[in-house]
């Protein structure tokens, strides 16, 4: 516990900029809509947050090995908690696209930070409990950001400066930590083609992911509205979402280190299309079904890329984990630039609810890319070489990168 005691300064910023994060993710698509922004300029401002985020996870490294952890840290929080107030005083979509381009980047610069630095300080033998209390945080900072937000009027202005002081609050723990600052952050080679050869079922699955949770965060808001939702309605809808998400992580996890994890994708995968279906036909007949449908939906969606990137890491034999990690980053955020852009073309040909009927179809095919996978590869269970860990992949926080095993066991690739 001496560790953790020791990180939680880190743990605690995580947490408040979560929080901040949150409320203005949600926040966003419902005053954009509000605004009478098009289906079409709301996924162009979540593809361009994406944008901005993976832009930041693969190039901030330069930044902190130029001025340090902790200055790179305080700039970015600055600035991420001034974009908010921004918004405010530029109502246009062209400035709210490239103003959710900046928060991306920041907030993908702040969390290479606090992962890296959690990384580094945490010891092997408590390193699974500390991102275990990590991914936790994350979750329960989501579901406090939805909450503040039924306390507020999208349309008014109170809920982006409570974003903005929330966000600018995150800073206080890592500038006055006394944690010594870790090593440089070494830069990972790019190369996702590399990955598919590897593992085309894990990849893909990264992927679909991204191209998922992409379209849910910058999209969902606006859908759950159209269904009937008021503001507080909609937070309750997300906050489900995320709930369910936290919830079946450790069942789907136990489940994939005893069975071939390809498996288990599957499973997750088929589950959340008819699900997305489901969400498509109550949000036209059934409003009052959206939020239990919504707790499903993101019980059978979240696990998928934690499963994915589990069963990549099964396969790693001399490939550097921080070249698997940001290969595997890559494809989960080139998916969620795209799956904006999708989502919104859906829902003006076919109405707001067909967001979910796109993110059903997309889990479609890859439910079927991996059974296609299966039918020529088989795998047997004994290649696990790393136990599942539960990985965040809500669109609004990087997703975790560090190598889960205290030992390599290098195995020969086959799917």
């Amino acid at each position: 516990m001496g560790t953790i005691a020791q990180l939680g300064a880190l743990l605690l910023s995580a947490t408040i900029l979560l929080t901040g994060n949150g409320l203005q993710t949600t926040l966003l698509p419902l005053r954009a809509e509000a605004e009478a922004f098009s289906a079409l300029s709301i996924g162009i401002m979540g593809s361009n947050y994406f944008i901005g985020f993976v832009a930041g996870c693969l190039t901030a490294s330069q930044l902190v090995r130029r001025v340090g952890h902790i200055r790179v840290f305080t700039a970015m929080a600055a600035i991420a908690s001034v974009i908010p107030l921004l918004h405010i005083l530029f109502l246009a979509e062209v400035a709210w696209w490239f103003l959710r381009a900046g928060t991306g980047y920041c907030i993908a610069s702040l969390f290479l930070v606090i992962e890296s630095w959690l990384n580094e300080r945490a010891e092997n033998a408590v390193r699974g409990t500390v991102f275990s209390i990590y991914t936790s945080l994350t979750f329960v900072a989501i579901i406090a950001g939805q909450v503040l937000l039924s306390l507020y009027d999208p349309a008014g202005f109170a809920a982006f400066i409570v974003a903005s002081v929330i966000i600018s609050l995150a800073a206080v723990p890592v500038a006055l930590t006394a944690i010594v600052t870790p090593a440089q952050i070494q830069p990972g080679r790019l190369n996702p083609l590399r990955l598919v050869r590897l593992s085309s079922a894990g990849a893909a699955g990264c992927f679909a992911a991204g191209l998922v949770t992409g379209a849910f965060w910058s999209l969902a808001p606006v859908a759950a509205s159209s269904a009937g939702l008021d503001a507080r309605g909609v937070a309750i809808f997300i906050g489900v979402t995320v709930l369910g998400g936290t919830l079946s992580q450790w069942p789907f996890g136990r489940i994939s280190d005893r069975v071939d994890r390809r498996l288990v994708i599957v499973l997750s995968a088929g589950l959340s299309a008819l699900t997305g279906f489901a969400l498509f036909w109550a949000s036209r007949s059934w409003t009052p079904g959206v939020p239990p449908l919504a707790f499903a939906f993101g019980a059978f969606t979240f696990p998928i890329y934690a499963l994915s990137v589990a069963h990549v890491n099964d396969l790693i034999t001399t490939e550097s984990f921080i070249e698997v990690s940001s290969g595997l980053l890559f494809l989960n955020g080139a998916g969620a630039v795209i799956g904006p852009l999708a989502g919104a073309s859906a829902m003006q040909i076919a109405g707001p609810g067909a967001l979910f009927a796109a993110m059903a179809v997309a889990y479609i095919v890859l439910t079927l890319f991996v059974l296609l996978r299966m039918s020529k590869v088989s795998r047997p269970v004994e290649m696990h070489s790393a136990d599942y860990v539960t990985a965040v992949d809500t669109g609004i926080t990087a997703p975790v990168n560090y190598d889960p095993r205290n030992e390599e066991a290098p195995v020969e690739p086959r799917a």
